[in-house]
């Protein structure tokens, strides 16, 4: 039987005042910037949780081409004692839209900033890039802590992945 957990406590005006959600005008950003990523007091440190972020609206551009591309990405991760905040990181995604790079760094940079912001237990990001010259790429990238059973959880699921595997099909998001 699970035990029964305390409520989570109201989060303080002070807590919040230095995010950048619930300005009155958003100024998205032109470049690649990981500056943009914004982390926050996860309350609950002592329970391991996912969290998942679909964004499904990614897109960036060939370095050779300069052509856009397109991709679902896919953010599983479990914290430790800092969370993402959402908004931050939809503009950090966004600031990709003008950075040209492939497929698999644009995941791995993901990842790797995100590991930076938060320190999670696990993190993994995944990539389906939309076809183009009849090829699909599916780039993953994880990272883990040094403890052993999320070091685990990252080999499982790192040997274990298929495209499909840990991502979600569109009809669940919507």
């Amino acid at each position: 039987m699970l035990p029964v957990m305390k409520t989570t406590k109201k989060r303080t005006n002070k807590e919040l005042k230095n995010f950048s959600l619930g300005k009155k005008s958003t100024d998205y950003p032109t470049t690649y910037s990981p500056k943009l990523l914004e982390a926050f007091a996860n309350k609950n440190p002592s329970h391991i949780a996912w969290t998942t972020f679909v964004c499904t609206e990614f897109t960036s551009l060939c370095p050779k081409t300069g052509q856009p591309d397109f991709a679902k990405i896919f953010i599983n991760y479990i914290a430790d004692e800092k969370m993402v905040e959402s908004k931050s990181l939809k503009l950090y995604l966004y600031s990709f839209r003008n950075h040209g790079d492939f497929h698999e760094d644009c995941i791995q940079t993901i990842c790797n900033d995100l590991v930076h912001l938060m320190n999670p237990r696990f993190i993994e990001v995944i990539g389906e890039f939309t076809p183009r010259g009849g090829i699909a790429i599916f780039p993953y990238a994880s990272a883990s802590n040094e403890d052993e059973v999320f070091q685990d959880l990252r080999s499982e699921r790192l040997f274990g992945y298929a495209p499909g595997k840990y991502s979600v099909k569109l009809e669940r998001v919507y």
